[in-house]
């Protein structure tokens, strides 16, 4: 969907927003209303919000919130929440309805993530022109020392919310923060000894990994995984592969893996999964379970001692 029709879009669902009429402010319970924009943001509430929190996501399971569009509902659940969380830059749906909107208390995660400058090669000034996420990278979470400030800045306006959690929100929010300290030890040690430091991925999604670990990504797309590369770019991208002896071409869970799976077999090597973590595809996993699969399946690609 283009920009101007998601803007168009969230300009129809204003008139409910505006009425009242399906505009609902604090949950039913008791508990903070949090409405995350998708997947990391969600759990990153859950985690600090413990039990005083209900958090729903903007983001259905399953689907891919790159290009997320919101129904008139959603909208109205924005305007009345008691928090909204999400990633400026990254939906430009959620952008809008925010701008549009008047949540209680807002939390964006691009405020306390400094984001890294978006870099493609193969890429035009038209295609440039059609992105959604501006010009920088979004993906920060995939850095997990980049997640502590946005679990310091969520405490923070839950205790402007609900004062009497102060003390829960601060003990969850340091356990967490401990959670993403381990990780970020564990990819460190897990990645310092390996045999190569280039890994394949379908999208660009690993920027912020790759610079923490000191790896090279190289994605077929750029930064929407949507976008069909050109012939040159898939010949760069088999180019590397060979004369780097790279074993594996990595796919994901959320958008289709055709190109990945059709060019690993033009080159006769491996492929897997490598999750961006935008969303669930298994009830059962979390942050943190995905994000120890991903760097299982970088130590094996990667030769890592």
């Amino acid at each position: 969907m283009s920009i101007a029709r998601r803007h168009l879009a969230v300009l129809a669902a204003l008139p409910l927003v505006l009425t009242g009429c399906a505009s609902v402010s604090g949950s039913d319970d008791g508990t903070v209303d949090v409405l995350a924009s998708f997947y990391p943001l969600q759990f990153v509430a859950e985690q600090v919000g413990g039990d005083r929190v209900s958090v729903d996501t903007l983001t259905p399971p399953g689907a891919e919130p790159h290009d997320v569009e919101l129904s008139p509902a959603q909208v109205s659940r924005i305007d009345g929440a008691d928090l909204v969380v999400y990633l400026s830059g990254f939906q430009a749906a959620v952008d809008d309805a925010v701008d549009q909107t008047s949540p209680a208390h807002v939390v964006d995660a691009a405020t306390e993530a400094t984001l890294r400058p978006e870099e493609h090669e193969d890429e035009t000034a038209e295609e440039h022109e059609e992105h959604e996420h501006g010009d920088h990278d979004p993906h920060f979470w995939l850095d997990p020392s980049r997640m502590p400030s946005v679990v310091d800045d969520v405490a923070a306006t839950l205790t402007e919310i609900d004062p009497d959690g102060a003390d829960t929100f601060a003990a969850n929010a340091a356990a967490l923060t401990q959670r993403f300290e381990e990780l970020d030890a564990a990819y460190a040690a897990g990645l310092a000894q390996c045999d190569s430091r280039t890994f394949v991925t379908s999208h660009e999604a690993f920027g912020y990994l790759a610079d923490r670990y000191d790896l090279h990504q190289v994605g077929i797309s750029g930064i929407d995984p949507e976008a069909e590369p050109s012939p040159a770019r898939l010949a760069e991208v088999s180019a590397i592969v060979r004369d780097e002896g790279v074993s594996t071409i990595f796919f994901e869970t959320l958008v289709s893996p055709k190109v990945a799976e059709t060019l690993a077999a033009d080159l006769g090597v491996d492929t897997a999964v490598l999750d961006p973590i935008e969303g669930l595809a298994d009830p059962d996993a979390d942050y943190f379970s995905i994000a120890e699969a991903n760097l299982d399946a970088l130590r094996m690609a990667l030769s890592c001692s």
